[in-house]
């Protein structure tokens, strides 16, 4: 895919073409704060250390109110292939992390343990048709085509649906809605209605949250004249799973912070990280090696400061023939962590986007070794 596509409920932003390409999102910005470029679009990297995907497109459309593509031709059957790394594997590395951070003599307080989903289609998967789908069957996400070139990977595209808005800046007004805490939906109102309260009067899932809070309170402190954080947080749903959300606001000091600063001062959160950052992040590298944008974040700024930037998760990185992807799923993983239940909620997770494949992702519940 040779542009960009954020497809928000409100607002739509393509582009296509490149005047230029950086892998380096410190001098990304530079150039918006020298008028060196207009626009900067594309996806940040998980490990702030990795090449992120920028470019100065060559064209941009940013138009009011939802997308409405056209109609969607099929997809090509596409079948799980391998699962990275197994069920048992993923269950087992989640027990020896409740077992470590259950030591109060250790600093690390959070993990977030992603495992991944390689799936193979029978033709080439056009990347704005999936995109398409994407947004037929979660109308309230965010989705989001990002062309991977920048980054070293030629061809290949980030393609996703995430529920979360990791900073949106206009003017000197800053808002965010971090989750943290999830459970699985369930088709019996019910039952679903039942587990929404679980999760909110979850004691696990809230420490899981507030971690989130108490870091981005952390961070924004320094740049933000004022700053609005709820207590509690509220309910947010998707169609797989519900979160823990907090919207958060904040009015600037400084005019000269841009959208794009902001999302490399946030990112990675302890959402899709841990506490402390740069413990959780060795630990996740040790154990999962790069995850490339996965986790990262999927966005765009121009020369005024102006932005949005989406936490890229419900993701999937697509070869740039088209015929391979790879989906990841995580899960904070704290003191009361169950290693099962935290099996189950990257499967609720991978559904976003494999659903939209008509690609089944099984149950595991049995994957204890």
């Amino acid at each position: 895919m040779d542009g960009f596509l954020l497809a928000q409920p409100g607002a739509v932003l393509r582009t296509s073409g490149t005047r230029h390409a950086f892998d380096d999102a410190e001098r990304a910005a530079a150039a918006l704060r020298a008028g060196a470029a207009d626009l900067v679009v594309g996806a940040l990297a998980f490990d702030p250390r990795q090449p992120a995907a920028l470019t100065v497109p060559e064209r941009a459309r940013h138009t009011a109110g939802p997308w409405r593509p056209a109609a969607l031709p099929a997809l090509p059957r596409v079948r799980i292939v391998a699962e990275l790394p197994p069920p048992a594997e993923h269950v087992a590395r989640v027990a020896e992390l409740v077992e470590r951070l259950s030591d109060p003599a250790q600093p690390l307080r959070k993990v977030v343990a992603a495992r991944s989903l390689l799936a193979e289609a029978d033709a080439a998967l056009d990347p704005e048709v999936l995109a398409g789908q994407l947004l037929a069957r979660h109308p309230r996400a965010n989705v989001f085509a990002v062309d991977l070139t920048p980054a070293g990977r030629p061809g290949a595209t980030l393609i996703g649906a995430t529920p979360e808005v990791l900073v949106a800046r206009h003017g000197d007004s800053v808002t965010l809605h971090p989750l943290a805490g999830t459970a699985p939906r369930h088709p019996d109102p019910e039952i679903d209605a039942a587990r929404a309260r679980e999760l909110l009067d979850s004691g696990k899932n809230r420490i899981e949250h507030a971690y989130v809070i108490d870091w981005i309170r952390e961070r924004l402190a320094p740049v933000c004249r004022e700053l609005t954080v709820p207590e509690t947080p509220e309910l947010a749903g998707t169609a797989q799973v519900w979160h823990l959300a907090t919207p958060i606001r904040g009015r600037l000091r400084d005019p000269g912070v841009s959208a794009l600063d902001l999302a490399m001062l946030l990112h990675p959160t302890p959402a899709v990280c841990g506490t402390p950052t740069d413990l959780a992040l060795a630990d996740i590298t040790a154990a999962e090696g790069p995850r490339g944008c996965y986790g990262g974040a999927a966005g765009w700024c121009d020369a005024a400061g102006d932005g949005e930037w989406v936490v890229a998760i419900r993701c999937a990185e697509l070869s740039a023939d088209g015929r391979v992807l790879r989906a990841w799923a995580g899960g904070g993983i704290v003191a009361d962590s169950d290693p099962d239940t935290e099996l189950d909620e990257t499967t609720a997770k991978l559904r976003t986007l494999l659903g939209a494949l008509d690609c089944p992702v099984p149950d595991r519940v049995d994957a204890r070794p």
